[in-house]
């Protein structure tokens, strides 16, 4: 399944790939080298350490360019009435208002008010309009939340 992205969220995983790709590739194996020169690799644990470091190093790049490879990029619309990525809603439940921004995955950050359009609570407000009264499943139980703005 393709991950949705905002613009500004693809970005920054390019901007990642590209630094661990370009420098932190060389770091790992000026690392490699130096660890090397120890001699005995059998028992040589920063050899093990850099060997390590460099096995995490491109898994994750290796992940980041399936990401970018398999992404979906969404498009924000300005004066959408409906909810998308990149809206920003102000919400109600109960007598708590609270302002959400509706974000791709890799830019969420529910502390901040920043909520996945993958999260079960981002999947249930895309698509609707203000006014409407959203019923959101959550791990303490269901939440009737109604969306007041749309930005």
């Amino acid at each position: 399944m393709k991950k949705c992205f905002t613009k500004e969220g693809i970005e920054k995983l390019k901007k990642e790939l590209q630094h661990l790709e370009k420098e932190k590739r060389k770091e790992v194996a000026e690392k490699l080298k130096f660890a090397a020169s120890f001699g005995d690799l059998s028992e040589n644990s920063a050899y093990d350490d850099a060997k390590n470091e460099q096995n995490i190093l491109e898994t994750r790049i290796s992940k980041l360019r399936e990401t970018i490879k398999e992404a979906k990029v969404v498009e924000e619309k300005d004066g959408s009435n409906v909810v998308q990525i990149g809206s920003v809603i102000k919400t109600k439940e109960g007598e708590k208002e609270k302002e959400l921004e509706i974000v791709g995955g890799s830019d969420a950050n529910p502390f901040n008010g920043k909520i996945s359009c993958e999260s079960p609570i981002g999947k249930s407000f895309l698509g609707k309009k203000e006014g409407d009264v959203v019923l959101v499943k959550t791990p303490s139980g269901e939440k009737e939340i109604k969306i007041l703005q749309i930005n």
